[in-house]
């Protein structure tokens, strides 16, 4: 397998905030695939047999599926991430299932190549471990919005999430769609949705919320969202536009471990 475009690797925040040589290393082990909205990249129980890097524009989501048949977003990952083996030598068990909400390109990376990399690459293994920190402080941030915060201010988090994801005010997600991750009725939903608009926050049309007013949406929403970018910028160096669109990582230049936040923030 020729090596793939290295343009195509830097359409992944994750791999563009790698040193060029270093994502040469990874460059003959990488494709690029088309993922489809709907499409579920593991499920659980799934062996996880690669690392998928989502390309601008590509957004996964992890859901945890309840015997009630509700199922509900525990994170979404898109340009700034990776899902599967991202720690792990990979061919582990899924816990939960990722599936494709906005279809675009990946770059997949097999977990045992990606292993092999990490074990000579420092540069490598140090933006992996930082992502896979972070990745954990989302779900465990989901976990605790889904128990403890009002429906209406969960909503605008999971706006937020997407809108810092997307190079557009414009995102596109059906009602059905946002009602499913939130774990609540579409009607209800709607509701929600409506006194969003009627403030000024979103406009909604079919197939698509577009972000009006970024700022009220911000103070519309509980604190989850602002804490897990807080810890984006602490641990791998996110950057974020005026917008709040994510648009640059740097993990060598994160804060080193020894620093206390206190000292981060003075």
């Amino acid at each position: 397998m020729p090596p793939i475009p290295t343009t195509q690797m830097e359409r992944n925040l994750l791999l563009f905030s790698l040193p060029p040589g270093e994502r040469g290393r990874l460059a003959p082990h990488a494709e690029v695939v088309a993922l489809t909205r709907g499409d579920v990249l593991f499920e659980p129980g799934d062996d996880v047999t690669s690392v998928v890097f989502p390309l601008d524009g590509t957004v996964v989501t992890l859901v945890v599926s309840l015997e009630e048949g509700r199922t509900i977003e525990t994170a979404t990952v898109g340009r700034e991430g990776a899902l599967g083996g991202v720690v792990s030598e990979g061919f582990l068990p899924a816990f939960n299932r990722a599936v494709v909400q906005m279809g675009g390109t990946a770059v997949r990376v097999g977990a045992a190549e990606m292993q092999s990399v990490k074990r000579v690459s420092l540069p490598v293994r140090n933006a992996m471990v930082r992502y896979a920190d972070c990745l954990l402080a989302q779900v465990v941030q989901s976990v605790a919005c889904n128990a403890a915060h009002p429906i209406e201010r969960r909503c605008a988090r999971w706006l937020l999430t997407l809108h810092d994801r997307l190079d557009s005010d414009v995102l596109p997600v059906t009602q059905d769609l946002l009602a499913e991750m939130l774990g609540v009725r579409r009607t209800y939903l709607s509701g929600i949705l409506n006194r969003l608009h009627e403030r000024g926050l979103v406009e909604i049309a079919r197939a698509r919320i577009t972000v009006r007013d970024r700022r009220a949406l911000e103070a519309a929403s509980c604190e989850c969202h602002r804490r897990v970018q807080e810890h984006f910028s602490l641990v791998l160096g996110a950057t974020y536009a005026r917008d709040g669109t994510l648009v640059s990582l740097d993990p060598e230049g994160a804060p080193g471990p020894l620093l206390t936040r206190r000292a981060l923030l003075a």
